[in-house]
């Protein structure tokens, strides 16, 4: 991978993206993960504002600290970003209590704090006149979808997109991302007890991407093709195949109903 030519292309592309775009610079979550890091940095390199935000809500302390600790380093190396810290705990609660107790499963409330996020960083884009910037991957906006619809899915640019979680991992190391983000196993930050996306997947990101390229390139020989496969392999593939499945519908346009006859 030419991992410079990469930085320099994004860091090309965000810069002309936000010019065209008459507006001031950038914002970006920062959650203490690999993925915000990169994506914060490569923001950090073209010279624009950018604002990293630092968003907990009843955060793991570990993934509070490589937060504020990838922010400093961030404001130290560039003078044009500065970093937010908002405490969103409390509001957080005021929503839980607000709704009724029946609707209140572990998911929903876990998609509601991503939702928060969204919402806080387009209050800060429309007054501070931003692009809201994501930090999702190949393998998780078009691979798995693992991802809130409206949440963290809830952007206006997605920089990393084309990149595989490996790639990420590799650019990170190039910019100099802290030791600790890169060896930190990977989370969505979305549950109180701290847990990992390879425990909610079920499969590895090097796992996933090895489904994602296999499927790219057997999809019209699935049969014959997956006799040769283990089965750890045929495990991780089922559960791609399911996940890319179920979150179909975040990848693809919402559905518009065509009227033929209103004309």
């Amino acid at each position: 991978m030419q991992t410079s030519d990469i930085i320099e292309h994004i860091v090309n592309w965000l810069k002309t993206y936000v010019e065209k775009s008459d507006l001031n610079g950038f914002i970006i979550g920062v959650s203490g993960g690999i993925d915000s890091a990169v994506t914060s940095t490569l923001c950090a390199r073209t010279k624009k504002k950018t604002l990293a935000v630092n968003m907990p809500i009843f955060q793991a302390e570990n993934q509070v600290s490589r937060s504020s600790e990838h922010i400093s380093w961030l404001e130290k190396k560039h003078a044009n970003v500065l970093g937010i810290d908002m405490e969103l705990t409390p509001i957080f609660e005021q929503i839980q209590a607000g709704f009724p107790k029946d609707i209140q499963d572990d998911l929903t409330m876990a998609n509601t704090r991503s939702r928060l996020r969204m919402m806080t960083l387009y209050a800060f884009a429309s007054h501070h006149r931003l692009l809201v910037v994501g930090t999702g991957n190949k393998v998780e906006d078009f691979g798995v979808g693992f991802y809130t619809k409206y949440g963290d899915g809830g952007v206006d640019i997605s920089p990393i997109a084309d990149l595989m979680k490996s790639q990420v991992y590799t650019i990170g190391q190039f910019l100099g991302i802290n030791q600790d983000i890169l060896t930190a196993p990977p989370t969505d930050g979305l549950w109180e007890d701290d847990r990992t996306d390879e425990s909610q997947i079920g499969a590895t990101y090097t796992e996933l991407e090895w489904a994602m390229t296999y499927k790219g390139s057997h999809n019209n020989l699935k049969e014959k093709s997956e006799e040769n496969l283990d089965a750890r392999q045929k495990k991780v593939l089922a559960i791609y195949e399911k996940l890319n499945a179920a979150n179909r519908h975040k990848m693809e346009p919402i559905p518009v109903c065509k009227i033929p006859f209103k004309e």
